[in-house]
Parts: structure tokens; C-alpha cells; sequence
């Protein structure tokens, strides 16, 4: 419960963003924002908070994420400014942080057995795909009945129900070894990520070799040099950069970031071309996309079968097809564009989308130590989060509405850079997909599991 609305809230505000605008008089860039703000905390968050649950206990830390996502989810629907709604939707990620990767932690925790636990992370994985691609369906029939506030008013009953569930049903469980959190480390990525996403924003509008977007590039390119210098050094790193070292994981990490920058910027903008361009309604713009959710629906669980008997290989393949057609296709599309066919490529993107996440998962937690569950889980969920960011960032940037109060006609055309942008991030799913597969690949994860001994596991 607590994944699906925290992944739902990554996209079901996307339908939203016309009604924002028009009630709360907000550019384009204001609403690269309320998108962003919620994911960057996020992708900042995961996993100092995973850490902190492996620490502090997994159900106390859960249980006051889904309060203050509660919280957070109120003052969203009261917002009287964009302002508000920006910073009201960053204390929601900050609650909506110690959720997901706290989740799959006691997921790992609880179904010792390994192939029980495969099960498990497939469902939690499939569960991503599906709430994220539910989210616009769901906004749409709110915001045309109720209001856009209603999209964050359905996160209350949610979170109420979770937190009594939690209480009965989900057992305290923490790390046997405790290891600091590593604050400096933590400042570092986060300064890196805001400080890009934001000159990938702002710079349209203040101009890319202003003295504000050239600082906040440079501080981005110094925060992440930082962050790696800091966890080499550190004799206790937040995060053990041998992970990387692994090629199965280094992929699954970039494919994710690829893979949700495609999903970010499409949902960015088809929900303003759809409403904008199209005339649509945002219920009748959540249908148009209902192919995404079938397809999703249907493709996460095969795909999460088809990586425990075939492994990953297959799905990563299918998944770079998909994007790639849909891409192309998406390239096509101006502002009189048969429904029909939109359909179709809407479907053909559902089916990339959703073939990807269960390979992604599986991948990322397969032969990471349990001490370690909180920390190696919310480095996948993280990447997910920092594509969403900068695929909508890039959205704004590269069809040059940033800066903009308004999407005029042309708008269509002006998304076919990005289209081919998410063609070349496709290809590039597909290569890692291929690459992350080889014999030399699984030798260099069994090479980084060896390091990594689990103390609660390892023989006395």
C-alpha cells in the first residue's frame, strides 16, 4: 500500500499540472518543479532513510514515513500558491523517502527463502510499474470530478489504513551491524543532483551561460567528484562503492536512470500535449493512457517470471525494443495525430515500460548483504527517482517551454528532440541489457560477492 502511493504520486500528478497552472497562475517551469521537488527529496532521501531503518528499527522508521506523507499530502491540497505547493510537495518526498526502500528491506528480512523472496521482490517490483502507470488514469477521474486537490487527498484513507496494518501485521527488525550515516556523503550527492536538475530547469530561462547556471553546473560537477572521493576514503562509506564494481549492478542502475527519464518526460509531456495541444479533459486524457496501465499490468508479472527462469536478458531486450519503437513513433506525432495511433504507441511504450522494472530490481538486490538491504535497495529506487527528475527537467529544456506561461500549437513538433533523446536512452537499455548478461559480467558480480560477507550469515 505504502509503495503504490508513493509511486502513484510520481505520476498522478503529471494530469494535474494544466489545473495547477491555470488555478495557481504557474509557468511551465513552476510545474517542472512540483514534479521534481517531490522527486528530487526523494531520490536524495532513499537512502540515508534505508540506512536509517537498517538502524533504528524498519517499522518505526515506516511508520513515520507514512505519517509525514500524510502530512505532507494535506498541505498539497491546500495550497494557495505554487510556492506553497513546491515546498509542500517536498516535505511530502521527505515521508514518501522511508517508504520504498524501508519496504523492500522488510521484504528481504521476512521471506528468508530464496525463492520465496525472488516472489516477493517480482510483486514489489511489478507494483512500481503498475501504481506509476495507474496514476494518471486515477488523476484524471479526481481532478474532472472533484478537483486537481483531490489527487492528494486520496493518500489520506491510504496512509491511515497502512499505518493500522503495519501495526498488527509487520514485525520490527533491524541490522545486527550498525554503521554511521555518513552525513557528508549524503550532503554531497544531494548538492549534486539539485544543483543539475536545476541548471537542466532554470537555464532556458536565465540563459545557459548565465553566472546562476554556470555556478549551480559547477556545483554539480563538484558535489558528485566529492561525494565518490569522500566514499573511497571513508572507513565506514553510506554506500560501498564496490557495488559498482559489479556490472550487473552498475547496469541496473543505469538502466533504471534511462528507463524512468524516458517515463518522466513522456508523462511531462503528453499530459500537457493531451489537454494543451489535443483539447482533452483530464479524465478523458487519463483514458488515452489506459493502454500504458494494461500494458503494464500484464507485462510487469510476465516479466518478473520471465527473469526468474530465463533471467534478466530477455526482459532488458524487449524493454529497449519497446521504448525505442514507441520513440520513433513519438517523433511522428503532430497536433492532428489519429487517436488510433496514439493508442498504438502508447501501448508499445507500456510494454517497454513494463517488461523493465522486475530485471532492474532483481538485479540491483540479487548477492547484496542483508546488514546492507536498507542501503542496496534504495540505490535502485534511487536511480528510478533521479531519471523521473531529469527526464522532466530535460523535457522543459530541450522542447524550449521553460520559460513559458502557456503551450501554443506548435508544441507537438517542439517535443521530437526529446523523442529521439528517449530512442537514444533505449538504445542504450538495450546494450546495458546485452552487456549486463555476459559471462564476464556474472564474473565480476561473484567477484563482489565474495567481498561482501553478510555477518549475520557468514560461519562463526
Amino acid at each position: 500500500m505504502s509503495l503504490l502511493i508513493v509511486s502513484m504520486d510520481a505520476t498522478i500528478v503529471n494530469v494535474a499540472l494544466p489545473s495547477i497552472r491555470a488555478e495557481l497562475n504557474g509557468s511551465v517551469s513552476n510545474l517542472q518543479w512540483v514534479i521534481d521537488a517531490y522527486t528530487l527529496v526523494l531520490a536524495g532521501l532513499l537512502m540515508i532513510s534505508g540506512a536509517t531503518a537498517d538502524r533504528y528499527g524498519r517499522r518505526r522508521v515506516f511508520r513515520i514515513g507514512l505519517t509525514i506523507f500524510a502530512v505532507g499530502s494535506l498541505l498539497c491540497s491546500l495550497a494557495p500558491s505554487v510556492g506553497f505547493l513546491i515546498a509542500a510537495r517536498a516535505f511530502q518526498a521527505v515521508g514518501g523517502s522511508m517508504l520504498n526502500p524501508v519496504a523492500l528491506s522488510i521484504i528481504t528480512q521476512v521471506f528468508t527463502d530464496p525463492r520465496e523472496r525472488a516472489r516477493a521482490v517480482g510483486v514489489w517490483g511489478a507494483v512500481v510499474g503498475i501504481s506509476m502507470a495507474l496514476g494518471p488514469i486515477v488523476g484524471g477521474l479526481l481532478i474532472d470530478s472533484i478537483g486537481w486537490r483531490a489527487v492528494f487527498w486520496i493518500n489520506l484513507p491510504v496512509c491511515a489504513v497502512a499505518l493500522v496494518l503495519t501495526a498488527l501485521v509487520v514485525p520490527e527488525s533491524r541490522s545486527t551491524t550498525l554503521r554511521t550515516l555518513d552525513i557528508p556523503g549524503q550532503i554531497l550527492a544531494i548538492v549534486a543532483l539539485v544543483s543539475a536538475v536545476f541548471a537542466l530547469i532554470e537555464g532556458p530561462g536565465l540563459g545557459w551561460t548565465s553566472p546562476t547556471t554556470l555556478l549551480a553546473a559547477t556545483l554539480a560537477v563538484v558535489g558528485a567528484v566529492g561525494f565518490v572521493l569522500r566514499e573511497r576514503r571513508a572507513t565506514d562509506p553510506f554506500i560501498d562503492l564496490r557495488f559498482f564494481r559489479s556490472v550487473p549492478f552498475s547496469s541496473a542502475t543505469l538502466i533504471a536512470v534511462c528507463a524512468f527519464a524516458c517515463f518522466g518526460s513522456f508523462l511531462f509531456l503528453m499530459s500537457l500535449y493531451l489537454q494543451d495541444v489535443r483539447g482533452l479533459t483530464a479524465i478523458e486524457t487519463g483514458t488515452m493512457l489506459i493502454p500504458i496501465a494494461v500494458a503494464t499490468l500484464i507485462c510487469s508479472p510476465l516479466s518478473g517470471r520471465a527473469v526468474g527462469r530465463w533471467g534478466a536478458r530477455p526482459s532488458l531486450i524487449v524493454a529497449g525494443f519497446g521504448l525505442f519503437v514507441a520513440s520513433i513513433m513519438l517523433v511522428t506525432v503532430d497536433a492532428g495525430t489519429s487517436v488510433a495511433f496514439l493508442l498504438a504507441t502508447f501501448t508499445v511504450f507500456g510494454i517497454g515500460f513494463g517488461v523493465v522494472n522486475a530485471p532492474i530490481t532483481t538485479t540491483a538486490v540479487s548477492g547484496m548483504p542483508r546488514t546492507r538491504a536498507g542501503a542496496a535497495s534504495a540505490v535502485a529506487s534511487t536511480s528510478r527517482q533521479v531519471g523521473v527528475s531529469i527526464g522532466v527537467a530535460l523535457a522543459g529544456s530541450i522542447t524550449g517551454i521553460a520559460t513559458a506561461t502557456a503551450v501554443g500549437p506548435q508544441f507537438a513538433v517542439s517535443m521530437h528532440p526529446m523523442w529521439l533523446l528517449t530512442a537514444a536512452l533505449a538504445l542504450a537499455i538495450l546494450a546495458l541489457g546485452i552487456l549486463s548478461t555476459t559471462a564476464h559480467a556474472r564474473g565480476t558480480a561473484e567477484r563482489v560477492a565474495r567481498t561482501l560477507i553478510d555477518p549475520e550469515t557468514a560461519p562463526a
